[in-house]
């Protein structure tokens, strides 16, 4: 079981990417895998607002391609979508006692590590070094 980041997502949708080939294959092999694969909603939001600008990619999509792109990868049979459950506010506290020096952006990443957490899933597919800072979680750089 792995999450995967949102910048997986765009050097995936970026054809302008000299990672885009790798990253749609990487993509495109987790969504027939027999490993379940996850994103988050502030991941797809992230995604959203990022593949929508024109400063990340040369011709921004607009909302509705970008959300097909999401909902084609949700709707596939190796793809979930984690929601937070009836624990997460206590895994928040808990990682929150543990990691008492967090602030600011990385506290968007911390949203995604405490439903990893709470899930049990401790793999994350991502390029953003910021994930290494949750001891809890293993970083995996996908084109490694």
């Amino acid at each position: 079981m792995r999450a995967v980041d949102t910048n997986v997502l765009l050097y995936a949708a970026n054809v302008e990417s000299g990672l885009y080939e790798a990253c749609r294959q990487k993509l495109n092999e987790w969504r027939r895998g027999p490993s379940p694969t996850f994103l988050t909603w502030n991941v797809c939001y992230e995604f959203l607002r990022q593949a929508t600008q024109a400063r990340v990619l040369m011709v921004p999509w607009d909302a509705a391609h970008a959300l097909h792109f999401l909902d084609q990868l949700l709707a596939s049979p190796g793809f979930s979508l984690l929601t937070p459950t009836n624990r997460h506010a206590a895994v928040l506290a808990q990682t929150l006692e543990e990691l008492p020096r967090l602030r600011g952006a990385i506290l968007h990443d911390l949203h995604t590590a405490v439903l990893m957490r709470e899930h049990g899933i401790s793999q994350i597919c991502t390029r953003d070094r910021d994930f290494y800072r949750f001891p809890f979680l293993t970083v995996v750089d996908p084109l490694e």
